[in-house]
């Protein structure tokens, strides 16, 4: 897997498709081919790495390291799709403890959920130009005590000019919530007293990670929490109205701490990994489900992307 080429016309190449998973406490950023085979480590050393993105046309990755979460030490790193020409784009300090990472390319924005410091935000795709999109606690209560508080999923809808994030609650603690709100802000308010913000699903086990799949309006996410609603993939409306949407479609159980999700459109599958080491695939409506790998460390993003090849 070469970054640095160009990209060879459509007529000479082909695709193939890889996954890129994060193994948390050993700080690696590992890639596999879809059924979970040839597992290759491209990237070593990050400092619990949770989020990961992928850029295929500029081939880039990026990906969130959470750092420790007591000394405000939290970053975003940008490499080749090799894992070469590794760079801070948002250096240590420039986030506290970011979890989740989605790129927006038509807006060249990166969105993550920040959690100890209680936040959503956002930067162009060179780091530049950092802001915080909601801000649920001041800045001098950092780190965030109030797991309630917790910002870690992040989808953003561009379609209906929409991000959405996943608030988790304390561990176990059936308070987790699922929020939406405009790109932009209303006139005359910020981060930290937005009232356009629309809390979707309420009393969730322990929400995580988030995914949209724009052509069927749905939104799929994690959750960690105990059974039977939790260590789950659930999925609902993206359109869905607050309080009349019903509960959300369970479709994936038994997870250990489901974290990461990642979805094959095109192939009509998804991908999830969980805490204690297992990488899985399945049916984007939770069917055929497969262990593609098991005991891998404690996995958490995960991205799937189609990787150019020469014929």
């Amino acid at each position: 897997m070469t970054a640095h080429q160009p990209i060879s016309p459509a007529s000479d190449r082909t695709t193939s498709g890889r996954l890129f998973v994060l193994e948390l406490n050993a700080g690696k950023v590992h890639v596999y081919n879809p059924d979970g085979s040839d597992k290759q480590t491209i990237v070593t050393d990050a400092p619990n790495p949770d989020g990961i993105a992928v850029d295929v046309e500029a081939g880039h990755l990026y990906w969130t390291n959470m750092g420790v979460p007591s000394r405000n030490d939290g970053s975003i790193e940008r490499a080749d799709l090799d894992g070469g020409n590794r760079i801070f784009i948002v250096p240590p300090g420039g986030t506290f403890t970011p979890k989740q990472l989605q790129l927006e390319k038509a807006s060249g924005k990166l969105y993550w959920s920040d959690r100890e410091g209680m936040r959503v935000m956002r930067a162009n795709l060179d780091g530049s130009a950092v802001e915080t999109l909601v801000q649920n606690g001041p800045a001098e209560t950092r780190p965030g005590r109030d797991a309630s508080k917790w910002c870690v999923g992040i989808a953003v809808d561009p379609e209906r000019g929409h991000f959405y994030w996943t608030e988790k609650g304390p561990d176990n603690g059936e308070v987790g919530r699922l929020c939406r709100a405009p790109l932009d802000f209303r006139p005359g308010e910020d981060a930290a007293n937005r009232t356009d913000i629309e809390i979707l699903f309420d009393h969730l086990p322990e929400p995580i990670d988030l995914e949209i799949d724009h052509g069927t309006r749905l939104l799929y996410w994690t959750d960690r929490g105990n059974p039977p609603r939790g260590n789950s993939v659930n999925r609902a409306s993206l359109d869905a109205e607050p309080g009349k949407a019903g509960p959300p479609d369970v479709i994936l159980t038994d997870l250990m701490e489901g974290i990461g999700i990642a979805l094959d459109r095109a192939g009509g599958r998804m991908f999830v990994t969980d805490f204690a080491g297992s990488l899985y695939s399945a049916g984007l409506d939770g069917s055929d489900r497969r262990m593609l790998a098991a005991a891998q460390g404690n996995l958490t993003g995960i991205a799937y992307a189609e990787i150019p090849t020469e014929k």
